[in-house]
């Protein structure tokens, strides 16, 4: 297998590294990622005229990418940066739209794409515990139309979306992939309320609630009853672009620590050439290229078939996790106590592992995953 990127793809990456090193500092960065709105509506639409939404989608859906390595590309430059404008929840959305849209549903892509459309998936329940097919959030038919109710957590940007991609049984038990509908509801719906909040890692998400909310077959997405395969495919395409996100933090992380190790002195030499840190950070680097080999794995995977796929994105998010919690704690301590401080970005850099390792399921979570697919 070659594992070079196109040159399409390395144009791509070095044009998203330079904007993000030179439009999105750290402390650009931090202002935005605690501003009321959490993200910039300005770098949103920039990013979009460059390009970079589009190369999460294909070429027939008003694209020009939408591969498992133009995600990947994507991603890691994103990651880099800590960037915390809506790309995760537009391409979860988008990718929904794409598999299992009617005409009217895939024409709206454009507005995506082009920045002028913000979406946020409402999947995650209280009590879902990660679990892709554990949906209580119920829609019921009510004459000629759906009535909603339900409450959904952790809403990334719910409070700004135009829109929500809802997950909600329609029949069935609470856990069964069977009976899980999607639908697409508008923010001013009648009903909808939103409680936003601001989150660890920076950026804001919200709770929604949906309350009586009457949606007509217009807003479903693909056939009632049989929409648990495209969440499933919209969030292992999520899955995609967190473990790339990760391993951009962690190539950042890596850099902060090196640099420490040869500028920082004790007993007038840098502390880079003991050879217990040494070892330690070589240790850490071959961590980071095992987690880099996990993404590849996986974006090379996301076209195959299910089972095989979904065992490829299992695979990659446990090692992210296990790897990204190992990059933050050693990171830290190679700096000293200066590495808890608020004002240097690596703080911000291993608490973003931490939580990547917390959205569409944990560590934990996809290693029984990966048995329940079966790893032999």
């Amino acid at each position: 297998m070659n594992f070079q990127h196109t040159e399409d793809r390395r144009m791509l990456a070095d044009t998203l590294d330079r904007f993000v090193s030179d439009q999105y500092g750290f402390e650009t960065r931090d202002k935005i990622a605690r501003s009321a709105e959490g993200f910039s509506t300005e770098l949103w639409n920039r990013f979009a005229e460059l390009g970079i939404i589009g190369a999460l989608f294909d070429e027939a859906h008003s694209g020009f990418g939408g591969g498992g390595f133009d995600i990947a590309v994507v991603f890691e430059s994103l990651g880099r940066g800590l960037v915390v404008e809506p790309f995760l929840d537009t391409l979860i959305v988008g990718q929904a739209i794409v598999r299992s849209g009617n005409d009217t549903q895939k024409a709206a892509l454009a507005a995506l794409i082009d920045g002028s459309r913000i979406v946020a998936l409402a999947h995650g329940e209280p009590d879902s515990h990660y679990e892709l097919s554990r949906v209580t959030t119920r829609a019921a038919r009510s004459g000629e139309a759906w009535q909603l109710n339900g409450a959904k957590a952790v809403v990334q940007h719910g409070e700004r979306a135009g829109s929500y991609l809802v997950s909600a049984r329609t029949h069935g038990a609470d856990d069964a992939e069977d009976g899980v509908t999607l639908f697409l509801v508008p923010r001013d719906a009648a009903g909808v309320s939103v409680r936003g909040y601001g989150k660890i890692d920076g950026g804001r998400a919200a709770e929604v609630m949906f309350d009586n909310v009457v949606l007509d077959d217009d807003a479903l997405l693909g056939v009632a009853g049989e929409g648990f395969a495209t969440l499933e495919y919209g969030i292992g395409c999520g899955v995609l672009a967190l473990c790339s996100e990760a391993v951009g933090a962690m190539d950042v992380a890596k850099e902060y620590t090196l640099e420490y190790l040869r500028t920082r002195k004790q007993f007038g030499v840098p502390i880079g050439s003991f050879q217990a840190l040494q070892h330690r950070m070589a240790d850490l680097l071959l961590e980071i290229e095992q987690a880099r080999s996990a993404v590849i794995n996986a974006a090379a995977g996301l076209a195959a078939e299910r089972k095989v796929r979904e065992r490829a994105l299992s695979a990659a998010k446990f090692s992210i996790g296990r790897i990204g919690r190992l990059v933050a704690e050693e990171c830290i301590q190679l700096h000293g106590g200066i590495g808890m401080t608020w004002e240097l970005p690596l703080a911000h850099y291993a608490k973003r592992l931490v939580m990547i390792d917390h959205q569409l399921g944990d560590e934990d979570h996809h290693l029984e995953r990966y048995i329940s697919l079966g790893c032999g």
